[in-house]
C-alpha cells in the first residue's frame, strides 16, 4: 500500500521498470495499491512535456468535481477538457502489482519498452527513460534550488 499523505497516497524517488508484452509495468511495492473498481482507479494523463502523469483516485475525484462545474455553455473550456481528458485512461492494480497503459498513451509519450516512474509527493510520472534524461538536461542546479527556494521548500 502506498505511503500515506495529503492526498492519501504519498510517491518519492526514482524507479526503473520494464513494461512486458501486454503493456504491464509493476508498480514499486511501496506505492502499490488495491483494486480496479472505479474508487481505487488511477487516471493516467498525458503532459506536455513528454510524461505520463498519474493521479491517485482522491485527486482523480477532485478533478472530476472541478471538470463537472463546467458549463455546457462555455465550448472553450469543454474542447480544453477534450483536449487534457482524451488521451487519459484509467487504471487498476492487480495482486502482483502490476497497472496497464494503453497503447495511445504509451506512444504520446515515447514509451516502449523501458520506464522510470519518478515520485512527485502527491502524484507520480511515468517517462520514457532517454525522453527523461534530454528534459533534465535542460536545467542547471541553480535553477532547481531557486525554483524550489520560491516553492518554500
Amino acid at each position: 500500500m502506498a505511503e500515506e499523505g495529503t492526498y492519501g497516497s504519498y510517491y518519492a524517488g526514482t524507479f526503473s521498470k520494464t513494461i512486458d508484452e501486454k503493456r504491464r509495468v509493476t508498480l514499486p511495492a511501496k506505492w502499490r495499491f488495491q483494486g480496479d473498481d472505479s474508487d481505487n482507479s488511477y487516471l493516467a494523463i498525458p503532459t506536455t512535456y513528454g510524461s505520463i502523469a498519474v493521479y491517485p483516485p482522491q485527486m482523480r475525484e477532485e478533478l472530476r468535481q472541478k471538470i463537472a462545474k463546467i458549463s455546457m455553455a462555455n465550448p472553450q473550456k469543454r474542447m480544453a477538457v477534450q483536449m487534457f481528458m482524451g488521451g487519459s485512461c484509467t487504471f487498476g492494480c492487480d495482486k502482483q502489482g502490476r497497472i496497464m497503459l494503453d497503447e495511445p498513451l504509451l506512444a504520446r509519450a515515447g514509451i516502449s519498452k523501458e520506464v522510470e516512474m519518478v515520485g512527485m509527493g502527491a502524484t507520480f510520472e511515468i517517462w520514457d527513460p532517454k525522453t527523461r534524461k534530454t528534459w533534465l538536461k535542460g536545467s542547471k542546479p541553480e535553477d532547481y534550488v531557486a525554483l524550489m527556494e520560491e516553492l518554500g521548500l
